[in-house]
């Protein structure tokens, strides 16, 4: 499965995710990572980036929520523990679970 991660170099929040779904990866065989920079509007438009980090499985979002806007914009998700930059490893075992 291709897990796509798409940020802005702006947004501190994505590498958090980066770690998060590296460390997924390393359990499962079957991940293949890839990090998409973003660099502009039309780009964001384009790939459907609901700021950064998204976490896409084939051009999906896996958090989308109804009425989210494409753009270069830092992203919070909803964790057990209140707003944080990045999905929680057991949220992201679960989407993946899914997936």
């Amino acid at each position: 499965m291709d897990i796509t991660l798409l940020y802005f170099e702006d947004c501190p929040n994505w590498k958090l995710a980066d770690e998060r779904l590296t460390a997924i990866a390393a359990e499962r065989y079957d991940i293949r990572l890839i990090r998409h920079l973003v660099e502009t509007p039309a780009e964001a438009e384009r790939v459907g980036f609901l700021g950064s980090p998204s976490i896409q499985v084939g051009g999906v979002d896996l958090f989308a929520w109804p009425g989210a806007v494409v753009g270069l914009s830092c992203r919070r998700y909803l964790t057990p523990d209140g707003y944080e930059g990045a999905p929680t490893l057991d949220q992201l075992r679960t989407v993946l679970a899914d997936a």
